[in-house]
């Protein structure tokens, strides 16, 4: 069910904000369809933007990596990050170069992340970054063993201030545009998954698990 949340100063959408969405579903619905997000933040006064992945449970969104990264050695230090997700579903061509845009789905988190800590925790942790990029994975696959464990910092980030913007839709021309002669649509896109290839030292035994030959991440 949709929960209702009212957008901070920071997170209203300004430009274009009849495509700003305030509520949860739609934003956990753009959040479980992708896996990469990017965090924002800044270190020594130089803004940072750095790819990652991601995995959501419930109000909780995880990143993790090295301990010794930069990006998350500074998270640890409880400074402000902004998170985005984008889901880009088409190219939107118009008859005019100007009204060209693309339709999308995305989200931006503010806050303040904090270390997972606790080991149970954090193992859970990591077993939801596993399974939201690939459900069924964790179980199938070696566990980490204590070394790897203390070489991996994971963050929770509170999904607490948040907005989501989306585009859907067909071109929008001015009026006096739509006679111009050229083609005028949305060119469709999304991600595919291909066939799996098998590592060349792989047993020649072991087949393709059954919820790898399926894998979408269409949501």
């Amino acid at each position: 069910m949709s929960q209702p949340h009212t957008p901070t100063a920071r997170t209203r959408v300004i430009r274009e904000p009849h495509r700003g969405v305030y509520d949860r579903a739609t934003v956990y619905d753009i959040l479980d369809a992708g896996f990469l997000c990017h965090v924002g933040f800044v270190a020594d006064g130089q803004p940072f933007v750095i790819p990652t992945s991601y995995g959501r449970q419930d109000a909780n969104l995880y990143v993790h990596g090295s301990a010794a990264s930069r990006m998350l050695r500074r998270m640890k230090e409880a400074v402000p990050v902004c998170v985005t997700v984008t889901l880009l579903d088409g190219l939107v061509l118009a008859r005019s170069v100007f009204n060209h845009s693309m339709n999308y789905r995305s989200v931006v988190i503010l806050g303040t992340a904090s270390l997972v800590e606790e080991p149970a925790e954090k193992l859970e942790a990591l077993r939801t970054l596993s399974e939201h990029i690939l459900p069924g994975r964790w179980d199938d696959a070696r566990q980490p063993n204590q070394r790897e464990l203390k070489q991996t910092s994971v963050l929770c980030l509170p999904i607490e201030e948040f907005s989501a913007k989306v585009r859907t839709g067909p071109p929008i021309d001015d009026e006096e545009d739509y006679s111009f002669p050229t083609w005028a649509g949305v060119v469709p896109l999304e991600m595919v998954a291909g066939t799996p290839i098998d590592d060349p030292r792989l047993d020649a035994k072991i087949d393709v698990p059954a919820y790898l030959r399926p894998y979408s991440r269409r949501r």
